[in-house]
């Protein structure tokens, strides 16, 4: 079988293809338009009669960010018009009253009201369709009290938008995230329906460009960790909001599974930023709910923190004159100091340079100009450099571990990307982690990750009743639990009587809090669920005997690796670098 994964990072594009039992990667810096640099990376590394083609993307993460989605509006039970801004009323940052929380993707002037009203049990005031106002936006996002329980008065919207606005997106909180929470359902089914244009564009255009290329139509990495299909993707785009993100976690956990470690810590570190995210038992750590560009996302996603810290982020001094790095990044273009693109600006990997870790060529032909570094680094001491890039994702790493109570010693460590092996050794140290794993793919790993990814659909029912009233649960999938009278729940394992479900919440309650009360009445929130077809099988080529010992410089397929004093590096049977404390 012939299999093709493509991940477009921020600076590179990642490209592997397994045939025949043999693995091929290339790298090409990241174009413009996406699509090119994924024709690239596929041309790159000779894809040809492919049979499965997976790919990951940031386009709608960028989009984002860059508040360059669709014009939206936004339709909402009459009353409720300032939802999208009133959010929860609380601050964007505790100590700083002069914080700001960011912009709604909905201006308020584009807020409609509808007049209905639906209850926990039924309809309370009837759905007139006469009082829709004109509506006038390329996409528009329905959101409708407690819809999570009855669409009936939701889907009547949305088809009424979509007899009077044919070419326009338009998206129900129902179909995206039918779950309560009013504010959080709207800004998820808000930015779904803004991102949905621009990604639907990019994904069409780039399944056309694949047709012409002779390659198949690419299946797309969703944020939970699994591929679904182009027109999958298109009609919800904020499914593949950390596409790249996840493709990476998928790929660190089969590399930890087939080196023989069930726990472990993914460490992505790119030219751009570096995710993290935390392996237990094999499985990957899954949330329900995460803030993107500073709004809330209610849809399942591989539990990824994000730091803005990479081999390109810029050096800079503070006011103060304290040395920071990131999170601003040199991007592809100019890039750092040293590719000698125009760069001027300092950058991690001007540091590694000059501290003599990474080779004078990196991958994709990029010759290192090692003046250009020493005049962009002019003044500033490269080690320290290093050591503040070091504490930002050393913070990262604490969250997905310490601070969700997993101690870090019962996990590897690991380390892909293009910068991720050159900085491990030295986290790891700090937090006590007695292996780190370094594949031979490292620079591709997210790609790799996409080749071996799983087909999934995830599904969500919410009840929020009295856990023994649910009736009959699925066998599989997860609960999400609080005491009656909480305001937020804890997720468990389904499977087996409400009774067992019960006692694994109060013992998930005593683990993260430190106290349980089982005589206290248990509130089942929501059920979720995946329909799950399993990737292909990864197997990895055998790599050459290595054995060796810090301080050392190891050059991989894409990526460096820095091994530290005290540290020394085997190759096991797959390929992979595991590093220890000699």
């Amino acid at each position: 079988m012939s299999v093709l994964g493509v991940d477009v990072g921020g600076t590179f594009t990642d490209a592997v293809l397994l045939e025949d039992g043999w693995l091929r990667t290339a790298k090409v810096p990241t174009a413009s338009n996406q699509e090119e640099s994924v024709l690239a990376a596929a041309r790159a590394v000779g894809a040809e009669s492919v049979e499965r083609f997976s790919h990951g993307t940031t386009i709608a993460t960028n989009a984002l960010l860059e508040r360059k989605g669709a014009r939206t509006a936004f339709v909402c039970t009459e009353g409720f018009e300032h939802l999208l801004h009133l959010r929860r009323q609380n601050r964007a940052h505790l100590y700083r009253l002069c914080a700001e929380h960011p912009a709604p993707l909905v201006p308020l002037e584009r807020c409609h009201g509808v007049r209905e009203r639906m209850g926990p049990d039924g309809v309370l005031v009837p759905l007139e369709l006469g009082t829709l106002p004109a509506v006038d936006a390329e996409a528009i996002a329905v959101c409708l009290l407690f819809a999570f329980r009855d669409s009936t008065h939701e889907r009547a919207v949305a088809e009424e938008l979509r007899r009077r606005l044919p070419r326009a997106h338009v998206v129900a909180s129902h179909e995206v995230a039918p779950e309560f929470r009013e504010y959080e359902r709207a800004s998820t089914t808000a930015a779904d329906a803004y991102l949905g244009p621009l990604v639907a564009r990019y994904l069409r255009a780039l399944a056309d460009a694949c047709r012409a290329e002779g390659l198949p139509e690419p299946l797309v990495m969703r944020s939970s960790g699994g591929v679904a299909t182009v027109d999958e993707a298109a009609e919800h785009a904020a499914l593949i909001l950390v596409s790249g993100p996840a493709a990476g976690a998928v790929g660190a956990a089969r590399i930890a599974r087939l080196a023989g470690f069930e726990n472990a810590i993914s460490f992505d570190m790119g030219g751009t930023s570096t995710d993290v995210c935390l392996i237990a038992g094999g499985r990957i750590e899954r949330t329900a709910e995460r803030s993107v560009a500073g709004l809330p996302i209610r849809l399942p996603m591989v539990d990824v923190h994000t730091v803005g810290a990479g081999g390109g982020s810029i050096v800079w001094l503070d006011a103060g004159g304290a040395l920071r790095v990131g999170p601003e990044s040199a991007g592809a273009d100019p890039g750092p100091a040293c590719y000698g693109h125009g760069g001027e600006r300092a950058t991690v990997t001007d540091a590694n340079l000059l501290l003599g870790r990474v080779p004078e060529c990196l991958a994709g032909g990029i010759e290192l100009d090692r003046a250009a570094a020493e005049q962009a680094l002019e003044g500033l001491d490269p080690a320290a450099v290093v050591a503040a890039v070091d504490a930002e994702m050393l913070r990262a790493l604490r969250v997905v571990s310490v601070e969700r109570g997993h101690d870090p010693r019962d996990f590897a460590l690991v380390a892909f990307g293009g910068a991720g092996p050159l900085h491990a050794c030295a986290l790891a140290d700090e937090l006590e982690i007695e292996a780190v794993l370094v594949p031979a793919a490292a620079g591709v790993l997210s790609a790799l990750g996409l080749v071996a990814s799983d087909e999934r659909r995830d599904q969500v029912r919410s009840y929020v009743c009295p856990l023994e009233e649910a009736g009959e649960l699925p066998g599989e999938g997860e609960a999400e639990l609080r005491y009656r009278g909480q305001s937020f729940e804890l997720t468990v394992p389904l499977g087996g009587p409400a009774v067992d479900v019960a006692e694994r919440f109060h013992r998930a309650h005593e683990e993260r809090y430190g106290h349980a009360e089982p005589e206290r009445q248990v509130e089942l929130v929501a059920v979720r669920t995946a329909e799950v077809r399993p990737g292909p099988t990864l197997e990895l080529d055998v790599g050459e005997p290595l054995d060796v010992a810090g301080p050392a410089v190891v050059e991989l397929d894409g990526a460096t690796c820095w091994l530290r004093p005290g540290w020394v590096g085997a190759r096991d049977g797959n390929s992979t670098l595991i590093l220890t404390r000699s």
